[in-house]
């Protein structure tokens, strides 16, 4: 059955909900404690908004239940490995959550030499480097090759709009980011993380690349994962057939291909200063496609949009209805 392209949630503002935060493509409102949460809790809404250059481009139809119901999937797998916010699901599209203090250590982890940026271990290596983030790689590698195990490449993380730096484990203690406990405990939950995402990936004809992993403390002092776990766009994914003869030709192994509308976009203008065309209905159609082909690859389970409610947005006020100040 074709994707139902007029289903979509370009925002979740709702006036009701108290203490509102509206990020690039969440939109999140903070509970009051309980007993049995004295953290509080926060309602993480995913719209269908998608972000790059610092801007919004775009709202993709079923992104955001994607993103919510893929994160569900993962989260459940691997909670033996590490606790995580997750308190209930009240909408396809919502998290109700712990609100923890995010820790200020954006937690990268990577099994191969792949990125295109320029604090990419590829760009860097390279460029000659063969020491980054605390590991020194050895000479010979290719473009796109699995490294000799997988390595943490920690930033800072910048809360008020800075750019995340390069950080080695020795500098997140000297610099009193995390305590050396809490980074011996962060990377090890990190790298257990990883390697049950390329375990249950490699099971569904995939490889997990790499992805980013953040964490928090509640109330306790107890670290929580947080944020979204092995979704497409925290995650490279590549596709497992082809990977071989793709190293083989120094080209690119195939993935789910999300940048076609960064792709169109760069290629009609300059997106950190001129306007942003407007996407095409055709590409936005395609967009979303990739985006639910990758929910069922992941998973291997088959999409179910939620279609009840007159629109998206009157579902989730009614969903979301009980917490209404």
């Amino acid at each position: 059955m074709p994707l139902d392209l007029t289903r979509v949630l370009p925002h979740a503002r709702i006036p009701e909900l108290p203490k509102p935060y509206f990020g690039k493509v969440r939109d999140c409102y903070d509970l009051p404690p309980t007993a049995e949460v004295p953290e509080g809790r926060r309602l993480l809404v995913s719209s269908d908004r998608i972000s790059a250059f610092d801007r919004i481009l775009a709202a993709i139809p079923w992104k955001g239940q994607v993103l919510t119901q893929t994160a569900r999937f993962w989260f459940d797998a691997t909670e033996d490995l590490c606790p995580n916010h997750v308190l209930a699901y009240p909408d396809p599209n919502v998290v109700l959550g712990r609100r923890l203090d995010i820790l200020p250590v954006e937690v990268v982890v990577r099994g191969y030499l792949a990125g295109t940026t320029s604090t990419s271990i590829l760009t860097q290596y390279k460029a000659g480097a063969r020491t980054m983030y605390g590991h020194t790689l050895p000479d010979g590698l290719r473009d796109n090759q699995a490294l000799p195990q997988a390595i943490i490449t920690p930033t800072s993380k910048a809360f008020d709009g800075g750019h995340d730096e390069p950080l080695t484990p020795a500098q997140i203690v000297e610099q009193g980011l995390l305590t050396q406990a809490q980074w011996d405990e962060v990377s090890a939950r990190a790298l257990a993380l990883f390697a049950r995402g390329q375990k249950m990936a490699a099971e569904r004809g995939l490889i997990l690349v790499d992805t980013k992993y953040e964490f928090g403390t509640d109330a306790t002092g107890r670290i929580l994962l947080a944020d979204e776990i092995h979704t497409p766009d925290s995650s490279r994914y590549w596709i497992a057939e082809g990977y071989e003869a793709a190293l083989r030709d120094g080209t690119r192994p195939p993935s789910f291909d999300k940048d076609v509308i960064r792709a169109w976009v760069v290629a009609r203008c300059d997106p950190y200063k001129d306007p942003i065309p407007e996407i095409p209905a055709e590409m936005i159609a395609r967009t979303a496609q990739v985006y639910v082909d990758a929910y069922e690859a992941i998973t291997g389970r088959r999409f179910a949009p939620d279609t009840s409610g007159p629109t998206p947005l009157d579902r989730v006020r009614a969903n979301l209805s009980p917490w209404f100040a």
